[in-house]
């Protein structure tokens, strides 16, 4: 029995919303997005307000922020999804999607992120919560930032804007 191929883009990888059903990525094909791994309970979580401002910037011209939750680094996420919905809900108003708790590193890494860290071009482990991924049109990250790097930096909103449409 051969392995199946390695996967080529995110657009192969299915997960789970907040609220538990299934999401495939290739939904957002053709679309700009920005992947994170988040946490609640993080000295970097005052970064959910520059995601939903960033979001709110882009997503008329076909930009994503994606929001994996992970209890990876010194328990800093320890609620379940619904507390985690509500706690982005209440304190930062965020409308960009959410998705389940993962694990983003480890031996119970995430599929999705065992590319990302691996296979994407962009190797290496999530160093913390708040690590960003840029992914073009296409599927294939095109930039990554660690957890210092606000995602309003020049550095983040250059790059998304070269990858999407100009303004008409």
């Amino acid at each position: 029995m051969t392995d199946p191929a390695p996967a080529r883009s995110v657009h192969e990888f299915a997960v789970l919303t907040i609220d538990g059903e299934a999401k495939s990525l290739a939904d957002y094909e053709g679309k700009v997005l920005l992947i994170v791994n988040t946490a609640s309970k993080c000295g970097f979580t005052s970064q959910y307000e520059s995601l939903e401002s960033l979001y709110g910037r882009y997503r008329d011209r076909g930009f994503e922020v994606l929001a994996f939750p992970a209890n990876d680094f010194m328990g800093q996420e320890p609620g379940t999804n619904e507390e985690i919905r509500e706690f982005c809900a209440t304190n930062y108003t965020t409308t960009f999607p959410l998705f389940a708790k993962i694990s983003v590193k480890g031996k119970r890494i995430h599929p999705l992120y065992d590319y990302l860290t691996r296979a994407s071009g962009f190797p290496g482990a999530v160093s913390w919560n708040f690590n960003k991924f840029l992914v073009g049109p296409d599927g294939r990250v095109t930039a990554r930032w660690g957890s210092p790097t606000d995602p309003l930096a020049k550095a983040v909103t250059s790059k998304i804007e070269a990858l999407l449409p100009a303004r008409s």
